[in-house]
Parts: structure tokens; sequence; C-alpha cells
């Protein structure tokens, strides 16, 4: 018997939460993640692990499964305001390396959790300083096609990391699931090694 679904097609996250104590199997939900204008990288992150939170809610009961809780997360990159997703090629991939190349940048995961009684979401915000890239070290990593489906073009648990001389945050946060903050969120609803005992 499964504690919870997991709302999310990535290894990086199904890997990450069972470390967490949980059983899980994985459930689609596809939303649109285009931002909304004039939306800031906190508001989006935490709109979009809402949203998928209610999507894969959705697809349960919609797929006539057993109801479980159901667990979504949204990851993002943002240097100032401006939001950094996945790439969509290898020039977009390049545009975005060469913003963050000796910048300090936010890293921006929400984490939603979705039950019968509505969705609870947390937020974690790590702060990644990258060195300075040449356009030959982009190049390379460009072509190694780690970028491709990541976040600000970069894997912080790859070749990426690299790239990162000073991280002040959550390292999972920056992988795609915050551990401390997704234990605890678990942990208030009774999920995990964190739930409170009675």
């Amino acid at each position: 018997m499964i504690d919870l679904y997991l709302a999310s097609g990535s290894p990086r996250r199904r890997e990450l939460l069972g470390q967490t104590g949980v059983t899980f199997e994985r459930i689609s939900a596809e939303i649109d993640e285009t931002p909304l204008a004039g939306e800031t990288p906190r508001d989006y992150v935490l709109r979009l692990a809402a949203a998928k939170a209610e999507a894969g809610w959705a697809a349960m009961l919609a797929q006539g499964l057993p109801a479980k809780p159901l667990l979504a997360a949204d990851t993002t990159v943002a240097l100032g305001d401006v939001i950094l997703g996945k790439p969509v090629d290898a020039f977009d991939a390049t545009r975005m390396l060469k913003l963050l190349s000796g910048t300090t940048h936010d890293v921006l995961t929400g984490v939603g959790l979705r039950t019968a009684d509505g969705v609870d979401v947390v937020l974690s915000q790590s702060r990644v300083t990258f060195m300075s890239l040449s356009d030959a070290q982009i190049a390379a990593y460009v072509a190694s096609g780690e970028p491709m489906d990541k976040a600000g073009a970069y894997g912080i648990q790859g070749l990426g990391g690299l790239f990162v001389a000073n991280l002040a945050g959550s390292f999972t946060g920056v992988v795609g699931l915050p551990l401390h903050d997704t234990a605890l969120l678990l942990g208030r609803h009774g999920l995990g090694h964190l739930a409170e005992q009675a």
C-alpha cells in the first residue's frame, strides 16, 4: 500500500522523495507553465506547485485510483525578476548560461501537497553564485545535453555543479525537491520520517 502519489516525471525528484520514508507511485499531471503577466518568480513557482498538485489530484480521481495524498513540485531559476525555465533549444540554453555567468541568482522550488483538506504549499529559496564562464565552457556544457531539461539550463548535481562557486540554501532544493522542507510538509500530514507521533 502506498503513502502518496508523486505528480512528477523527474527521476531526481523520485530519488529524493524516496529518502523521506514514504512509499509512492508516480502519476502524470500536465499543466500550462507559462508565467502570468507581471508574476514574480516566487508567486510563479508557488502557483505552479499548487496547480500541479491539483492536476495530479484530479488525474487520480479520474483514473479511479485509491485516494491518497498527492505531492507535486516546481523549480525555477530567477535572475532578479527574470524567470529562467527549461531551455527550448541549445541556443536558449547558451543564452541562459551567459546570463548566469559570474552572477548570483535564486533557485526557487515550490512543493505542494494535496489532500482531501486542500493544498498545502511550501517554498525553498536558495542563492547560487556562478563562476565566470567562457564561451568554450558554455558550448561544451550545452553540447553535453545536460542543460536541456533543467530550469536555468544547468544541473547542480551533474556537470553544472562545476560552475557553482557558492551555494546558500538547500542543495536538494536546487536539484528539485528540498528534502528538509518536504519532510516537514509531509510530517505535518502524518507522513514520512518526520511525522509527528500521536
